[in-house]
């Protein structure tokens, strides 16, 4: 097996275009090592650089952070790493920082395309070798280049005789997994699906390919990040080419770990380019998200203004002023474009990039999304509490209560109306207790709408309910729907404008004065809701308005 040398200052170059297969943000883990008797091998594989733990001392002796065996090994030591995704090796990065007179000599590596690596031990027929035996130094890091492997999804690290590695890189790529049936929805953007990040405005914190990394992480150091801006109408920007040529239909944004420092608001732009990485200030970007304020640690659900017969190749996402964002999922379902070169697909393991898991529909179909404050600001307020204060929407205001067994979390919805003088409305509380609606197939239909032209109107849950013995029982975790559109220039539902949404017994809703919304609509079971709300009492038109629309649509329900 051939390989060359490169200097560290070609690293860029050389490894820029490919993916650290080995990273534990992909997944990457130890699976079996001969000996760590120093230093545990799990260091290897972590995505921050190696520090200096110079005078400290554990039972053992003195710590590293990196893998270090006993002395005197006869033979050589070795460790089995399991890649974070199946793909092809194209090089090393063997760091040996702050090793010095203990470091390794000499490593090679082997490796092989497992269907279950637990199985295959050290001493396996399978390994083929693809680094050779090669010598290393003290405290520096070895960069070293292969002809492009074959797929494997597991490597092993030789060591010669025995000493220590501070952290042990493999570059490659990705073999992409996408779904065999082009109506499948997916997760374009993933890097498992072949999406990959070709430009980033600014990541001075955090890499803007951390966007599409598996997972949510864990902290802010493995999300993109911009540094502070001072400018006035500042923004930063990151380009996602898609995995293929996709019909996109919704969109998560998650800020998980950012509490302090997520960006105020965001917008999505598409393109269908041919290009690597588009101009980003091409006037052939669409908006798909049109510019919405996000909040603190937490899981951002919209659905996109993407026309699903139009094809996109890149997403934009674009934060004001700046920030940190954890993960970019752009949902939708696979095409093609001539000119635009998608790698061969992998379909045998279509689960591990399709957690979506559903297929798309056609027609007038509305996703139903989970309820957050963000998305359904446009349509009235979310009302909730929080385990952990952060994720509350930005100003609100929380108190100890009840002597510190309780935090109160301050008017969150507010009651107003506007009926014309002489009407003699009243604020009051009712109660409804709704059935729960027919699903068919996973869908709710959608026949007519309503609104309250003069006044807002509050819904919160008050439990699921029962009946034994003539006494109303209550059981916890129903989950209501929650259908809106806002009013058009006709005075009638601007149908482009409907969006649903999946609501659970924890989360009240505040629909503003005037928006039009799917009467109360319970899944699974029965359910009572209090109802805060101004009335004139008659219920008449001014109360409520009920509209019939002209066809039926449907609420896709999420598939658990």
């Amino acid at each position: 097996m051939t390989y060359q040398r490169v200097p560290l200052e070609l690293f860029p170059v050389i490894f820029g275009p490919s993916t650290e297969l080995s990273s534990v943000a992909l997944g990457g883990e130890i699976i079996q090592v001969s000996d760590e008797f120093f230093a545990e091998a799990y260091h290897l594989l972590l995505v921050e650089p190696a520090p200096s733990l110079k005078g400290q001392y554990g039972p053992n002796g003195a710590l590293y952070s990196g893998w270090e065996t006993r002395r005197h090994n006869p033979a050589y030591d070795w460790c089995i790493i399991k890649l974070g995704t199946t793909g092809t090796i194209v090089g090393f990065d063997i760091d040996t920082s702050h090793f010095n007179g203990n470091e390794a000599p000499e490593v090679s590596v082997d490796a092989l395309l497992s269907i279950d690596e637990n199985e295959n031990g050290p001493h396996d027929a399978q390994w083929t070798e693809i680094l050779p035996r090669v010598p290393l130094g003290p405290s520096a890091r070895h960069l070293f280049t292969i002809p492009e492997s074959s797929p494997y999804n597991c490597v092993k690290l030789n060591m010669y005789p025995d000493g220590g590695i501070a952290r042990f890189r493999v570059y490659g790529h990705i073999s992409v997994v996408q779904p065999a049936d082009n109506s499948e929805l997916f997760d374009l953007a993933h890097i498992f699906a072949g999406g990959r990040v070709v430009f980033t405005s600014d990541q001075h914190y955090g890499s803007g390919s951390n966007l599409i990394l598996p997972g949510r992480g864990k902290d802010m150091s493995d999300g993109w990040e911009t540094k502070r801006s001072r400018q006035k109408g500042h923004k930063d920007w990151v380009i996602v080419r898609l995995g293929a040529p996709g019909r996109l239909q919704t969109a998560e944004i998650d800020t998980a770990n950012f509490i302090g420092n997520f960006p105020e608001s965001c917008e999505l732009h598409a393109i269908n380019a041919t290009s690597d990485i588009p101009d980003s200030d091409s006037t052939d970007w669409v908006t798909i998200l049109s510019q919405v304020k996000l909040g603190p640690h937490r899981r951002h659900f919209f659905q996109l203004e993407a026309d699903q017969e139009s094809l996109f190749t890149h997403v934009k996402l674009t934060i004001y002023p700046d920030g940190g964002v954890k993960r970019l999922r752009i949902i939708g379902t696979r095409g093609t474009y001539k000119g635009y070169a998608v790698p061969e697909t992998v379909t045998e393991c279509a689960s591990i990039a399709t957690p979506i898991g559903r297929k798309a529909t056609i027609g007038k179909v509305i996703p139903a999304l989970p309820l957050t404050p963000e998305a359904f600001a446009a349509f009235g307020q979310v009302i909730q509490a929080y385990d952990n204060h952060a994720p509350a929407p930005p100003g609100t205001k929380i108190t100890p209560a009840n002597g510190g067994t309780a935090r109160k979390f301050h008017k969150l919805a507010l009651i107003n109306s506007s009926y014309p003088e002489g009407h003699s409305a009243t604020s009051g509380i009712s109660v409804y207790r709704c059935n729960p609606v027919k699903v068919t197939d996973g869908m709710v239909e959608l026949n007519v709408l309503e609104r309250h032209k003069y006044t807002n109107q509050a819904f919160i849950p008050m439990g699921a309910c029962g009946f034994s013995g003539g006494e109303t029982l209550r059981e916890p975790g129903n989950k209501y729907l929650v259908v809106v559109a806002l009013n058009g220039d006709d005075d009638k539902p601007e149908l482009f404008t409907l969006r649903a949404f999946i609501a659970t017994a924890a989360q009240g809703i505040m629909y503003n004065t005037a928006v039009w919304h799917q009467p109360m609509t319970v899944l699974e079971r029965a359910m009572d809701f209090s109802c805060v709300e101004t009335q004139i009492g008659d219920g008449g038109k001014a109360d409520c308005e009920i509209v019939d629309l002209d066809e039926t649509l449907y609420m896709k329900l999420p598939e658990v």
